[in-house]
């Protein structure tokens, strides 16, 4: 019997399941409602939003009609350069997150100044304190 892989997801196919849980929360679809569309279960529209399972491209193509979108709608974030490729696959892995999608709603829902001073308080909730910096810095 063969082992099952330790292997972590390509931060490709990572990222493309990640293109397609936004865009399927963008328009209020439920994972359910997705998987219907597609003829197949629920949990295997997690894995492929996971990167945990490769999305064959007939498969992409009816997600894609499933989500009122094109193909390479979907594939924008694979086509770019591979320093900026970079920061949009970090960006899609960071959406990822439990809560992030709805805290990114949330927060464009807010006037500007409420947004503003979340950050901030964001910010200084998340520094370092400044004992651990200090030891950080005589580290390195």
């Amino acid at each position: 019997m063969a082992e099952p892989s330790t292997k972590s997801p390509d931060p490709m196919d990572v990222a493309l399941g990640a293109a397609v849980r936004i865009r399927r929360r963008t328009i209020g679809m439920s994972q359910e409602a997705l998987a219907e569309q597609c003829n197949v279960s629920f949990q295997q529209i997690q894995k492929y939003e996971n990167g945990a399972n490769r999305i064959s491209f007939s498969r992409l193509v009816q997600i894609a009609r499933a989500l009122k979108c094109r193909v390479v709608d979907l594939l924008e974030v694979l086509d770019t350069p591979d320093r900026e490729n970079t920061a949009e696959l970090d960006l899609l892995g960071r959406m990822r997150t439990p809560g992030a999608l709805e805290l990114l709603s949330a927060y464009e829902r807010m006037p500007a100044e409420a947004r503003s001073s979340l950050v901030n308080m964001l910010k200084a909730m998340t520094a370092a304190p400044p004992a651990q910096a200090e030891a950080a810095k005589e580290v390195a």
